[in-house]
């Protein structure tokens, strides 16, 4: 698609991609295939967390989110107090100037409405609200595209977030509970869709034939610590989610189980490690996935899957693996629920080994009707996300050629 004066036009792509998080660059892949396979002429770049991971992977320019690289380091002296605040402000310039130079900005999908898991407000949502402002301050539309949302304790940290779903131009939501937390902020939702999360939109690989006998269990491990509202036993919860996570991939080694160790994120790796080496089992091996698509070949492969991260949930459901959730937040138990396995989910602040087996041979007496189940919510998901991603063009594509007419004009 082209501007009326025949220029391409310029689409922006925000958020912490090339981060480590394979849910969020998932999201990523999900809209830059709809951009590439709708409006093909669009030039796209992205103001993002791991610029030169997305340059390299994804074959988009891309430009460093923060001007300060410590910005998610604990500033311990005057000095990096400084910098950080120094930061602030140069991330203010930048990202206007940044939000000036396109015809539309997405947001793709991640949960960049929440603080389910620990968030300072002058992180990220500092930088969301920079975002929407500045494009409603020069006229570019910003879409937040298939986002999470959640209720948020913190009072600056909701501020912020409302603030920035009111600035934006389209929302809509991966789960209905987003949307009726956006709304109970006092957010006017009356036109907010919900759809799908943005990775069902994903090609899936073609699922394992069963064998007839025990095969693999994949086992998505997180470095879980509670949520925003859980500092203070942070520590406690940890170490509880990691025993007895520990203690259920033992019991399926012992059982004769092959278990595949995921994570979805970089931080997640010690955890895998530290349940290798206490488990000290051949039958325990760890994935080294770089991409969703990397998972849900590991998933697609398995008998079945008991997963914390919301994205390992994502790829396990999309591939047609029955699925057990740990769960840490309620945007997994929605998912689980609208999927057809809202039975299979066990709370990841109280891990119990033996409750998790009891769930798991359930789930696998289970597994044929299951399997069912969730290639008949997998249709209904994908033609779900044409709607989304027809809406996206309606609200956005004619609104960037107003866009590019106001600024040509100035």
């Amino acid at each position: 698609m082209t501007s009326p004066n025949g220029a391409p036009v310029r689409v922006g792509l925000f958020g912490l991609l090339g981060s480590g998080n394979l849910g969020n660059d998932g999201s990523l892949e999900a809209v830059l295939g709809y951009l590439r396979a709708e409006h093909p002429e669009a030039v796209v770049d992205a103001l993002c967390g791991g610029p030169e991971v997305v340059a390299a992977r994804y074959g988009i320019r891309a430009t460093r989110l923060h001007w300060y690289r410590g910005e998610y380091r604990t500033a311990s002296g005057a000095g990096a107090v400084a910098a950080k605040a120094a930061g602030k402000l140069a991330d203010a310039v930048r990202t206007a100037v940044w939000v000036r130079r396109h015809d539309v900005v997405i947001v793709p999908g991640m949960g960049v409405l929440e603080a389910t898991l620990p968030l300072r407000p002058w992180g990220f949502p500092y930088s969301l609200f920079l975002l929407c402002a500045a494009g409603r301050l020069f006229g570019t539309p910003v879409a937040l595209a298939g986002v999470g949302a959640a209720a948020i304790g913190s009072r600056p940290t909701r501020a912020l977030v409302r603030w920035s779903a009111r600035l934006a131009a389209y929302r809509s939501y991966r789960d209905t509970l987003s949307r009726d937390a956006i709304r109970a902020m006092g957010v006017d939702t009356a036109h907010d869709e919900v759809y799908p999360d943005l990775a069902f939109a994903l090609p899936a690989p073609p699922a394992s034939a069963p064998s007839g006998r025990p095969g693999r269990v994949c086992v998505g491990v997180m470095d879980f610590h509670g949520g925003d509202d859980d500092r203070a036993r942070a520590g406690e919860i940890h170490r509880r989610y990691l025993d007895e996570t520990t203690r259920f991939v033992r019991a399926l080694a012992e059982q004769g189980r092959p278990v595949r160790l995921l994570t979805g994120d970089e931080c997640d790796a010690p955890v895998a490690a530290a349940i290798l080496d206490a488990v000290d089992s051949p039958l325990v091996t760890a994935a080294g996935a770089a991409s969703l698509t990397d998972l849900m070949k590991e998933v697609a492969a398995a008998d079945s899957v008991v997963a914390t991260r919301y994205h390992n949930l994502v790829c396990a459901l999309k591939a047609g693996t029955p699925t057990l959730a740990v769960s840490y937040a309620a945007k997994s138990d929605a998912l689980m629920a609208r999927m057809g396995l809202g039975a299979y989910c066990h709370p990841a602040r109280e891990v119990d080994a033996e409750r998790l087996l009891e769930q798991f041979r359930e789930l696998e007496r289970r597994s044929a009707e299951l399997r069912r189940t969730l290639t008949e919510r997998n249709l209904l998901a994908a033609r779900r996300l044409e709607h989304q991603f027809t809406a996206l063009t309606a609200a956005l594509f004619p609104a960037a050629d107003h866009a590019h007419a106001l600024r040509e004009a100035s």
